[in-house]
């Protein structure tokens, strides 16, 4: 589990994921790295990072978002998760980092008492999270509200 000594190298972790990998535009890095430590630290409650480290580096990160179900008449604390943010550096990739990290997850999830875990992911990704024994769930729909107004 990251603590808070961690969060600029998850910060560069992200940055490296989604500019220098996926060209995103926006922020500088400095600023970035600033914004997201900051985010990080509000976001404790309900956002737990894990990280992988070779030797001094972070070689990969995963997260932990929890969030509260409404509650019924069986089972009043209902909470469940989604993992997020799953990234491992190229030169880590295929050698097992993706699985710890997943494995942290899925423990700390399990100690937690969620529900259950989703997770949205790239086609690429899919056989990763099965053989973790996630499967595919038919009842989920997802509308995004990234694009035009409607």
């Amino acid at each position: 589990m990251a603590t808070a000594a961690d969060r600029i190298s998850l910060a560069g972790l992200r940055w490296r994921w989604r500019v220098e990998e996926r060209g995103e535009q926006g922020m500088d890095r400095e600023s970035f790295i600033a914004a997201f430590v900051a985010w990080a630290e509000s976001h404790e409650s309900t956002h737990t990072a894990f990280v992988a480290e070779a030797g001094d580096n972070a070689a990969g990160m995963a997260w932990l978002n929890t969030f509260h179900r409404i509650p019924g008449p069986q089972r009043w604390d209902r909470r469940a998760g989604n993992v997020q943010s799953v990234y491992v550096l190229p030169q880590w990739r295929n050698r097992g980092v993706g699985a710890l990290l997943m494995h942290a997850v899925i423990a700390e999830a399990r100690t937690a008492g969620l529900e259950y875990l989703a997770v949205h992911i790239a086609d690429r990704a899919e056989q990763f999270y099965r053989r973790l024994g996630f499967i595919q769930r038919d009842d989920a729909l997802e509308l995004d509200l990234r694009g035009e107004q409607r």
